[in-house]
């Protein structure tokens, strides 16, 4: 989601695809509330006017109040009929149902076609399915650059944590950033990761909730992992 504060009270959130709406809606605005990801410092009880644009251009403005601060945004509470939404974000132009596969397929060919240097040169300002590309990629120059990428989102982040191309200097890049630090997911996907050096995996620990540290003593294949994930539970009781 690319997300822009256009006035002192006014912000527009752009959806980058269709999956990325429809799991907003079913998260959040279906519910009457938008997780609006933002660096932008913004009081409690504070009405914006939100213009959320879809995928293809379709748009909704909405008022919103802003409810609470999260580590990577604000938690807003939004009016309006929450299906009507949807079906205003999701219109497409007549032709883009047609013109959507095929510009994912040149995308991918395009993609492939790229020398290893304009890789690491597109990850940089890649779109999002540029970007599920190039988080295939097994260089860790083009992964590294995808990090440097202004729009990558939480969810991408934690499957490049997952990610058997995993290297050190890409869990040093993740573990730096608070804002995906902030991700349970991005987390629990460094700390089982094997790639993930023991020294970065021991200082996530602490920080995961009991339940998962449980789950580390009883299945981590790392044996000064579990020591501490069982110290830890034996610190708790």
């Amino acid at each position: 989601m690319n997300v822009r504060r256009t006035a002192a009270a006014a912000f527009t959130a752009e959806f980058e695809n269709e999956q990325e709406l429809r799991d907003e809606h079913r998260s959040n605005l279906s519910f009457g509330a938008f997780r609006l990801s933002t660096a932008e410092s913004v009081a409690l009880d504070t009405v914006l006017l939100l213009t959320l644009r879809g995928p293809w251009g379709g748009e909704a403005f909405v008022q919103a109040r802003v409810v609470a601060a999260l580590p990577d945004g604000i938690a807003l509470a939004v009016s309006g009929n929450a299906d009507e939404m949807l079906g205003r974000l999701l219109a497409k132009p007549p032709d883009a149902a047609e013109a959507e596969p095929e510009k994912n397929l040149n995308s991918w060919d395009r993609v492939r076609a790229l020398s290893q240097m304009e890789k690491i040169l597109l990850a940089v300002k890649a779109d999002r399915t540029e970007r599920a590309m190039l988080l295939q990629d097994n260089d860790p120059r083009v992964l590294l650059s995808v990090l440097r990428n202004p729009r990558l989102t939480v969810d991408e982040v934690a499957r490049l944590a997952k990610s058997t191309f995993l290297t050190y200097q890409i869990a040093d890049v993740i573990m730096k950033a608070g804002q995906w630090m902030a991700s349970v997911e991005v987390r629990l996907g460094l700390i089982h990761n094997p790639k993930t050096p023991q020294v970065a995996a021991l200082r996530i620990l602490p920080t995961l909730p009991e339940s998962e540290v449980r789950t580390i003593a009883r299945n981590a294949t790392s044996m000064a992992l579990k020591q501490a994930a069982l110290k830890r539970l034996q610190g708790r009781s």
